[in-house]
């Protein structure tokens, strides 16, 4: 579904009412890459403020998980935020279970002290934010029925996170003089940091055979944030969800 060196540069917008301001830019890349002495993919995603956010919070996320290669069994994740005075890095070890449970320890820390150690335990499967963004382009679409929702759980602190995919279908999303051709999905999330639960969240994914994002909205407790594909790179197949508007 990917291949090494794919890039994909994304536009972060902040919707509030009618205002609807550029908030940062992201690029999403996959690499072959080594993981502890084993063959792994590294899945990485690069987040940072531009204009007006810049100035007012300033923010440097990167997000990695490494999987297993071949196959996509989660290793390990990380997060590591700069928020200008506040530094934080999240780490997320997958380890090795008897049974069809999924335990991972889950590590906060900051350049003071340890803010969290702990482990998790939960059915698979267990990802984190990053990989579900995987979990939902690797996934066999042909299968799914419209209106079927497929579960997942996602690892945040010290919490596991009750989440589902729900298809609805193909749609159409227009952009910048161009349509493509997408599979909508809505994104229901059982936690108190959106607005509800179900519907919490839509993804809009490519409908050709490199499932690139196209448009993802989350709901927040104040507006919505909105990710928009603006271009790709050293995609696995020609882009062909993507068709220009003559005027």
């Amino acid at each position: 579904m990917f291949a090494a060196g794919e890039r994909i540069h994304l536009q972060i917008h902040f919707k509030w009412g009618l205002l609807n301001p550029k908030a940062g830019e992201a690029v999403l890349g996959v690499d072959r890459a080594d993981f502890r002495g084993s063959d792994a993919w590294q899945y990485q995603l690069h987040f940072q403020t531009t204009g007006f956010f810049e100035r007012v919070f300033s923010m440097r996320d990167t997000l990695t998980a490494y999987f297993s290669r071949p196959g996509t069994e989660l290793l390990y994740a990380e997060k590591r935020s700069n928020e200008g005075d506040y530094y934080s890095v999240d780490e997320l070890t997958f380890l090795p279970s008897q049974d069809d449970s999924v335990r991972v320890r889950s590590l906060r820390y900051t350049t003071e002290r340890v803010k969290i150690d702990t482990l998790l335990t939960a059915s698979a499967p267990m990802l984190d934010m990053l990989s579900a963004t995987m979990y939902l382009r690797t996934m066999d679409w042909t299968r799914l029925r419209q209106g079927e929702a497929v579960p997942f759980r996602i690892a945040i602190g010290r919490d596991v996170v009750q989440v589902a995919f729900r298809y609805t279908g193909q749609e159409v999303v227009e952009r910048d003089s161009v349509k493509y051709r997408t599979r909508h999905f809505f994104i229901d999330v059982y936690d108190e940091a959106f607005t509800q639960s179900r519907a919490a969240g839509e993804a809009w994914i490519g409908d050709d055979g490199n499932h690139l994002p196209i448009k993802v909205r989350a709901k927040l407790k104040i507006g919505a944030a909105e990710a928009h594909f603006i271009r790709s790179e050293n995609t696995r197949v020609p882009v062909q969800c993507a068709v220009t508007i003559r005027r």
